[in-house]
């Protein structure tokens, strides 16, 4: 008797198709380690955007980044604070929150390259990588 697999029940891409789905994932998405690792590295070219509210951040956040509520990005919010040409990376608290997507949708709607980090603050602690935290109110974009 042979046992039925729930994994054989699709059959997978073709590895051309396959190859352009993952090229596609990765156009949209970075991970934990890779920020992480060019944080640590000093490298340029991209800006860290926390999509969580004001009090969050305070509580502990990625360092370098920027906080930026996904409600309160806006045009003006956008070129008061980021520069023009930088990638943007957006995160939240993890895979279970959305303020990153959310962020991510509005800053690819205003016209700037975005890729999101959908492992957010859980898969940023999971590597281990350090967190900045900080005691009074962190600047914030003006809300409209």
């Amino acid at each position: 008797m042979r046992i039925r697999s729930h994994v054989l029940d699709i059959p997978a891409a073709e590895p051309v198709a396959a190859a352009e789905h993952f090229a596609g994932r990765l156009a949209y998405e970075t991970d934990c380690s890779d920020v992480g690792a060019d944080i640590a590295a000093g490298a340029s070219g991209f800006v860290v955007i926390d999509c969580r509210s004001p009090e969050l951040f305070a509580r502990g956040h990625i360092p370098g980044a920027v906080n930026l509520p996904h409600r309160r990005i806006d045009a003006k919010s956008v070129a008061e604070i980021l520069p023009p040409d930088a990638l943007l990376v957006t995160y939240c608290n993890g895979p279970h929150c959305n303020a990153s997507t959310r962020g991510a949708l509005r800053l690819a709607a205003l016209g700037r390259r975005v890729k999101e980090m959908p492992g957010g603050m859980l898969g940023w602690a999971a590597e281990g990588l350090p967190v900045e935290a900080d005691v009074k109110t962190p600047a914030v974009a003006s809300s409209r």
